[in-house]
């Protein structure tokens, strides 16, 4: 028998229930799927609370690590007893053991265990494709990055300052500058979102930043943009702090002709060629020391309500994983 963690409503965290599920049979293109550990990412708090909506009732999670117990027809790619890793859909990796679709699966080496797996394939394809894609962080690029010191935010940060960058950091209190610091950031800023913008143009000489990644959302909008440098780049992939207000067109070419995008990782995977090469390019990453993958907590599958409200407090600092 496996357990699950459901949900029936959106909701605190105390709508998460575990539940006991039988073992299935994979179908075609199917693997039936022990996991080693889950990862929690801050998408599963806002589905959980319905500002992102599910189906429901529904499961949860979308990162895990583990080993494939049994195939189902026509799957090559993998085969009983491989370890493997996953961050994408469908829901339901806040589990023991699940069914899922084989052609998502990445096959890990011996030396990256299944916490460190958890922790770090849902981040680390989303850094990838912020820094690769979304805006070619190299040599010179100046940023402004929020979040320095959470698990995301570590990995974009490190693999930024391997591509070159100077990173201006964005903590949320006092007590993380010197984390953020000894991490890599040229700069750290406790958010204020009245002085934020004075702040940059102050450490960048006026000049501003090239590109903002901003997570927080509604709070910090404003402040993000004025942060740029004209033609800069605003990317708001997150609402932490709930979604920012709409923004006239005309804004961003008063404040100097300035971009603006809302990037996923769905639309950034949409393809399983270009899902493998990310994961692929993450796991190269970890294999150079490019950055470590850093858990901050881990916590029984049972407690999934408690690592959520952990996380959603904010009194977390790094990766999170549930080990089942």
């Amino acid at each position: 028998m496996a357990s699950a963690i459901q949900f029936s409503k959106a909701g605190p965290p105390e709508v998460l229930k575990i539940e006991t599920v039988g073992e299935q049979s994979p179908g075609p293109g199917e693997v039936w799927l022990e996991q080693g550990a889950v990862g929690i990412n801050y998408l599963d708090i806002t589905q959980r609370n319905g500002a992102v909506p599910v189906s429901l009732p529904s499961g949860l999670g979308l990162e895990g690590a583990g080993r494939v117990v049994s195939v189902g027809d026509g799957v090559s790619n993998v085969r009983a007893g491989d370890r493997v890793a996953y961050a994408t859909g469908p829901l339901g990796a806040y589990a023991s053991a699940r069914l899922y679709p084989a052609e998502k699966l990445v096959k890990i080496s011996d030396q990256l265990s299944f916490e460190d797996a958890a922790a770090v394939m849902f981040k680390g394809i989303t850094a990838q494709y912020l820094l690769k894609s979304t805006y070619a962080v190299g040599p010179g690029t100046s940023m402004l990055l929020y979040g320095v010191a959470g698990g995301l935010g570590e990995i974009m940060l490190q693999w930024a300052k391997h591509l070159g960058a100077f990173v201006i950091g964005v903590v949320s209190k006092p007590a993380s500058v010197q984390k953020a610091l000894d991490l890599g950031c040229d700069e750290v800023l406790v958010f204020d979102p009245q002085t934020l913008a004075s702040e940059v143009a102050r450490i960048t000489n006026g000049k501003k930043v090239d590109v903002v990644y901003d997570p927080i959302g509604k709070i910090s909008f404003d402040a993000s943009l004025d942060s740029l440098r004209p033609r800069g780049l605003m990317v708001s992939f997150g609402a932490s702090s709930g979604a920012a207000s709409p923004v006239q067109i005309a804004t961003l070419n008063a404040k100097g002709s300035l971009f603006l995008t809302r990037p996923s990782l769905a639309a950034h995977t949409a393809t399983m060629a270009e899902y493998h090469e990310r994961a692929q390019d993450v796991l190269a990453a970890v294999s150079a020391g490019i950055f470590a993958p850093r858990i901050w907590g881990g916590y029984p599958l049972a407690d999934a309500a408690r690592a959520h409200a952990d996380v959603e407090s904010g009194r977390s600092s790094g990766a999170v994983i549930l080990k089942p």
